[in-house]
């Protein structure tokens, strides 16, 4: 047994153990103070919270080439809300928005062919810090052949009559038409319902259920820059067109009686006699509209399938105030040569022939898309013939939109 003198001495050896073996441990840290498994005075010993800078991407690849034009850039942010999205070339900026949470934005407008853009994202950490993006890229070059451009009719500032259709003709035609559809509204003041009826590949009309009402105030927006046609075709640019609709003139036309009501506005203004096609050259029943006006117009019986020097041809230089209804070439027209037939026979080759005073004073209240009603043969009117869209059963017209 040790003897009492030698117990002290044993304890200050372990207590001085203990403190080397301590400062030991403590030389292995990493200079910060903190000791593995022992915490910190004011910390726990949990996992550190995950970082929260915000991540900004973009659906197109930083520096890629040959992007399709009907791309729809989006601009997508995680652990943030976006505050600035610009999309931008040389030429301009492309539309878009941010939604409403601020995760996400995407583009309204679309890309021009062979053009190099810049995407600038920001986006604001929970923090209040701003984490920036930026990348490039470059569309698709295209040429003419591969880029279908839309005319439209009415002409902007137009005031037309309550028959006139919205006419869309392309240069190339489009095969996808329910996308091409999704782009092309027509809206107006006041509202009135209405459909697309595709005619061709190349023609898309579009028209109220019922003529449109007087004093119409309508725009035409065919937005289809960048969409795709089908086929590699892409629309070129945007078209935008605003028109009017004026007075409402209807004109009815009796085969039998060999007269022509004057409407306007739903009042009779005048009764005129007329004369209309003779047997073999029988005019159309249905209704018509007024297409082209001409104050002077030579009419040559060759352009309607006449033979040159056939009992029936003919050809005149200067028939006056002539106003197209059909695209096979009837018209309104003054008739000098049939004034005595005027109200009493038919005797023309298609075309309705007044008075050269009649004649000019409907050509003076006339606008293009005004609207005459035929009645009183067996020949009915065509639809594909002019603009016949108003022989078209309503079910039927709208049944000839490409999303119905």
């Amino acid at each position: 047994m040790p003897s009492p003198l030698t117990r002290p001495r044993s304890r200050a050896l372990r207590a001085a153990a203990a403190l080397a073996a301590v400062a030991l441990v403590a030389s292995a840290c990493d200079g910060s103070g903190f000791v593995p498994g022992v915490a910190s005075p004011g910390e726990d010993d949990s996992t550190p919270a995950a970082a929260t800078e915000a991540v900004v991407t973009t659906n197109v690849k930083d520096d890629a080439t040959g992007v399709p034009v009907d791309k729809v850039v989006k601009v997508k942010a995680d652990k943030g809300t976006l505050t600035t999205v610009v999309v931008r070339s040389k030429a301009g900026r492309v539309e878009g928005e941010i939604r409403a949470d601020g995760t996400r934005w995407v583009a309204t407008g679309g890309l021009e062919p062979g053009t190099r853009y810049r995407v600038r994202a920001v986006a604001r950490n929970g923090d209040g810090k701003d984490v920036e993006d930026i990348s490039t890229f470059t569309t698709e070059a295209l040429g003419l052949d591969r880029q279908t451009y839309a005319s439209i009719a009415p002409l902007q500032g137009e005031t037309v009559g309550v028959g006139m259709p919205v006419i869309v003709t392309f240069d190339l035609p489009v095969t996808d038409q329910a996308s091409f559809e999704k782009h092309m509204t027509v809206t107006s003041t006041p509202a009135q319902a209405g459909s697309w009826y595709w005619v061709s590949s190349t023609e898309a009309h579009w028209r109220p259920e019922t003529y449109w009402q007087a004093g119409t105030k309508v725009s035409v927006a065919v937005d289809v820059n960048g969409v795709g046609a089908g086929g590699g075709i892409y629309g070129q640019e945007d078209r935008d067109v605003d028109f009017e609709v004026g007075a409402a003139h209807v004109y009815k036309v009796n085969a039998r009686t060999h007269q022509m009501k004057v409407f306007e506005n739903g009042k009779l203004v005048r009764t005129l006699p007329i004369t209309t096609g003779k047997p073999g050259f029988t005019t159309r029943s249905g209704v018509k509209v007024i297409m082209e006006k001409y104050a002077q117009k030579r009419m040559n019986s060759e352009t309607v399938g006449i033979a040159r020097g056939s009992a029936e041809a003919y050809d005149i230089d200067d028939v006056k105030w002539a106003m197209r209804l059909t695209s096979s070439g009837e018209f309104i027209h003054a008739a000098p040569w049939s004034v005595g037939s005027q109200g009493h026979a038919n005797v023309s080759h298609g075309c309705t022939g007044m008075s050269t005073d009649n004649a000019a004073w409907l050509y003076a209240m006339t606008r293009r898309g005004d609207v005459v009603e035929y009645v009183g043969t067996d020949r009915p009117m065509e639809p594909g013939n002019g603009w016949g869209d108003w022989n078209i059963a309503w079910n039927e017209y709208a049944a000839g939109s490409a999303l119905s």
